[in-house]
């Protein structure tokens, strides 16, 4: 039996996807969730599986956008492995989804924001490359990384002013 292989995307090719990525993380920073957002694809290069950000909107710890990517493509290929398959997010993923990815034995995983302070696949900590991780996995983090991060701070930073916002008001209001 032979396994297919995560498709080999050219550098144009991760950042035309990244770059779509980015563009529906601007879509969806209206809602109250932090706007990661992930797709994967088979080793066709076919989008197999999406997601974003849903703990907020649901009320759930799991909402992940990885995990909701997972969840889809799992569903549509029929199998929980992903030797064969490609995530893409805009951010790096946390320890939880760095595991559920490890877990799930995804091929490649690429992303474009470090996170230093809760990444899972490098930023903080290195998930993949642990002694205890049964799967290795190829990991490509900093793709198109300033206009990530940039996006996700202008995000923080509108959610930090509107908190204020609301706590003058709600001062007042007292």
């Amino acid at each position: 039996m032979q396994l297919n292989k995560p498709i080999e995307l050219s550098d144009i090719e991760r950042q035309r996807w990244m770059a779509r990525l980015i563009a529906r993380s601007k879509r969806l920073a209206s809602l109250a969730e932090v706007p990661v957002v992930a797709v994967i694809l088979d080793s066709r290069g076919r989008c197999i599986g999406r997601g974003s950000n849903w703990r907020e909107r649901s009320k759930n710890p799991l909402g992940h956008a990885e995990l909701m990517a997972l969840r889809q493509a799992a569903w549509l290929k029929g199998d929980w492995r992903f030797n064969d398959c490609t995530l893409i997010t805009n951010l790096e993923p946390c320890p939880m989804c760095a595991g559920a990815l490890t877990q799930a034995r995804m091929g490649h995983v690429i992303f474009g924001a470090y996170d230093y302070k809760r990444g899972g696949l490098g930023g903080s900590i290195d998930i993949a490359n642990h002694s205890s991780a049964h799967h290795r996995m190829k990991v490509s983090g900093g793709v198109m990384e300033d206009e990530a991060k940039t996006e996700l701070q202008n995000w923080f930073k509108q959610r930090r002013q509107f908190s204020r916002e609301n706590e003058a008001t709600q001062k007042q209001i007292d």
